[in-house]
């Protein structure tokens, strides 16, 4: 017996048990939190058209409905699907209400031209220039080793989705120790490289199509190497407090290819707040090369986007990979849409921001010998991970089977 409560124990530890339990609960939540609504207000107040309603078609759908499906039944699932979408109405207008001021506010600040910008000049917006490199060559090599699989690092095969214009895939690794990183390919069609350079760096435009961000500022900068030292503010979901990152960006360029490292870096004048509460260990860093086109016409018109992340955002792992899981397609359907529109603002000569001048100053590198290629296989295990999402077909057939199952049992009573 105590072998059986053994394993039962070292199977629930397990972190897919955990994964699981949490898939679960997210979606019977808002499930049963309609169910509770929908009884609320069918027992606090009904209208008595509903019943007469009812009642005058009754006739009329006795071969849909199984008899004992009253009114009050009715009403209360009317009731439970109204008041959910009432409801997400309500808290989507309250939380789109409250972030749109901040964007419009940074985004005047920080729209001033790099090239002849003084001491003075720069003082005035509240930009110094950097006096000591926070991101360094070893910082480069990081990411060079991540992206050539250098360890003993397994990834997991998280996601494949195409749209219109685009490829997306996406891998997970957990080490035993430190956060759990993810890895990503997305090849852009008729995109440059330069052109998406400019746009992952452009924290200003990023306002408008990013509903994390609610805040960002560039504190330090280098028109020499083009180094910028920023902070942001991150909104995150409301069970969680919203998250400050200080961050460093530098771009190393060789050919037509771009690696971008940003991590966390300490900044003392910054102090530290209870909120947003502050996330030190983060590194998200890409590389930017041309590839050949979707279409395979042999053409150099598509550019393929390779991004290494981590960050240790003081939230429970086995919560963070279901948080990452549901929200990663949909931010990355928003990073298109972003770019799409962002390739418009480009076309309509709209002015370019202060963090798209700066990604354009590159430190020039000779990796040819050094950079890795994507290799497809080495050191990954295939294991697909569907999504948890609600399968609204599997809830349609079980309703199905519920009423035909009311039904007979009403007519074998009869």
């Amino acid at each position: 017996m105590d072998g059986v409560y053994a394993d039962v124990i070292e199977m629930l530890r397990r972190p897919a048990v955990v994964e699981m339990a949490i898939d679960v609960l997210l979606c019977a939540v808002p499930i049963w939190m309609a169910v509770m609504i929908g009884m609320i207000i069918g027992w606090s107040w009904r209208p008595r058209w509903t019943g007469l309603l009812f009642l005058g078609l009754r006739s009329k759908l006795r071969f849909f409905i199984p008899p004992g499906f009253g009114a009050r039944r009715l009403w209360f699932a009317v009731s439970a699907v109204s008041a959910l979408s009432v409801c997400r109405g309500l808290w989507r207008d309250f939380v789109g209400g409250k972030d749109q001021t901040v964007p419009r506010r940074q985004s005047v600040m920080l729209n001033t031209e790099i090239d002849g910008s003084s001491d003075g000049e720069r003082s005035s917006i509240g930009i110094s220039e950097i006096k000591e490199e926070v991101i360094a060559e070893k910082d480069l090599d990081h990411l060079l080793n991540l992206l050539d699989d250098k360890g003993d690092n397994v990834w997991q095969n998280l996601m494949q989705r195409t749209a219109p214009n685009m490829i997306y895939q996406a891998w997970r690794n957990e080490p035993e120790v430190g956060p759990i990183m993810y890895r990503s390919r997305t090849v852009f069609e008729d995109a440059t490289p330069e052109f998406v350079r400019d746009f992952f760096s452009d924290d200003e435009f990023r306002l408008k199509w990013d509903p994390m961000l609610i805040h960002f500022k560039i504190l330090e900068e280098s028109t020499q190497t083009g180094e910028t030292i920023v902070h942001w503010i991150k909104k995150f979901p409301f069970f969680c407090s919203d998250r400050e990152y200080i961050i460093g960006r530098r771009i190393w360029e060789s050919g037509k290819t771009y690696y971008c490292v940003t991590k966390g870096v300490p900044y003392p004048a910054l102090r530290k707040r209870e909120k947003p509460r502050r996330v030190e260990q983060y590194f998200s860093s890409w590389r930017i090369k041309a590839v050949e086109s979707l279409k395979q016409d042999g053409q150099l018109s598509a550019c393929e986007v390779t991004l290494v992340h981590y960050e240790d955002m003081g939230i429970p792992k086995d919560i963070a990979k279901v948080g990452v899981r549901h929200g990663m397609w949909g931010t990355v359907k928003k990073l298109q849409s972003g770019m799409r529109s962002y390739e418009l603002n480009r076309k309509s000569n709209a002015p370019v921001s202060r963090s798209a001048l700066l990604a354009q100053i590159t430190t020039i590198c000779s990796l040819d010998s050094a950079c890795p290629e994507e290799q497809d296989s080495k050191n990954e295990v295939e294991i697909p991970i569907k999504d948890a999402g609600i399968n609204w077909k599997w809830v349609a057939l079980g309703g199905m089977v519920a009423l035909l199952f009311g039904a007979s049992r009403t007519i074998r009573k009869k």
